[in-house]
This record gives structure tokens, sequence and C-alpha cells, in this order.
């Protein structure tokens, strides 16, 4: 049954134009591997502070465009009253973040960055939310718009739940739950949980 609900940001709950093909041209990163991983792979001090720092320009500018995306507000605030406890877990550094939150008013308190946790798609994070609820890891659900997000909740041992809006990626098939629209999110996991209820009698 879920009882908490960690969400992902950018992408899931408001909008990002950050281009991380340009970021990786401008660091010289491979196509296909993983930009933070390769920034900590570099050889030298400097040359991660400087790639770091180029990084968290591409973030700021973004955080000061950030809007809510389509019934995000009136989903999260139906859960609210519904009293499920949630949290935010992204790879965005804190200060871009705040900012995200703050623009959007977003009225959740507990979030983590990697700023605070190793990024996804490793699970401390995660982890780290659960053991703060007091909830087990089976009993909450983490919602993203990426592979790193499924593999996260998976790794994790939650409930990996996919908004994808538009064209289904292959890797949705890892994804316990799927959904097109944020007014589909709620109905979701009531009946999930109605289905969890069913069981047990």
């Amino acid at each position: 049954m879920i009882k908490g609900i960690i969400f992902d940001l950018d992408g899931t709950l408001v909008t990002s134009n950050l281009d991380f093909a340009m970021m990786k041209a401008q660091l010289g990163c491979p196509r296909e591997e993983d930009l933070l991983e390769f920034i900590n792979a570099l050889p030298s001090p400097y040359m991660r502070e400087e790639a770091m720092s180029l990084i968290h320009q591409h973030e700021m500018q973004d955080a000061h465009q950030a809007e809510f995306l389509p019934g995000v507000k009136q989903a999260i605030c139906e859960l609210s009253n519904k009293g499920f406890p949630m949290a935010i877990v992204t790879r965005n550094f804190a200060k871009a973040a705040q900012i995200k939150l703050e623009r959007c008013n977003l009225p959740i308190d507990l979030i983590l960055t990697r700023d605070d946790a190793p990024a996804k798609p490793n699970p401390t994070a995660l982890n780290l939310v659960a053991k703060q609820w007091g909830l087990p890891n089976s009993a909450c659900v983490y919602v993203g718009d990426y592979l790193y997000d499924i593999e996260a909740a998976n790794n994790a041992n939650m409930v990996s739940c996919l908004y994808s809006p538009e064209i289904t990626p292959e890797y949705a098939q890892k994804a316990d739950i799927i959904f097109r629209h944020w007014e589909a999110f709620l109905p979701l996991i009531e009946q999930n949980n109605l289905k969890f209820q069913h069981q047990l009698a």
C-alpha cells in the first residue's frame, strides 16, 4: 500500500529547458555518458570545479524560468488534502532546486539534491526519505520522467512510477505505474491501495 510519495523535480513537477547535449559538448563529455559521472572522473580538482561551475550556470538560468507543468499544482493540493507525506529527490544542486520551489510555491518541505546524497540512480536519497518518514521502502512511490528515476526507485525497492506525457519510451516497461496526465495520478494511487486492501481482505 502506497503511503508516501517522492517526486523528481525537472520534467515531472516543473518545466526544464536544460540542454544536456550542449552541456556535454561544451565539456567534451561523450553523448552516451552520464554528465555528473564524467565530471567526477575528471583528473584534477580544478577541472572538476570548472566543469561544475559551468553546470551550475546552466542550472541557475533554467531555475529562473521554471513553471508548474500542467495539472501538477492541483494534484499536489489533492495529495496534501489526503494526508500523503511528500518529498522531492532531484539531481539538481540545492540552490537551483530551491529557486524552482520558491518560483512555483511548491508546498513540499523535504527535498534532497545531489548536494545531500549521491545522484540518481543511486537509491541513497530515496532510502533517507523513507527512513525519515518511518515508512518501509515498499510503502513509498518515486515519480519521475526518465530512466534514472525508474532505476532509482527499483534500486530502493520502491514502487516506480513514470510520468510520460508524450511518446512512451522503451524503458517504460521497467516502471510499475505509467501515467500521461496529472489528473490521473491520484486515482491511480487510490486504485493501487484499494487493490492492496482487497488482497488483504
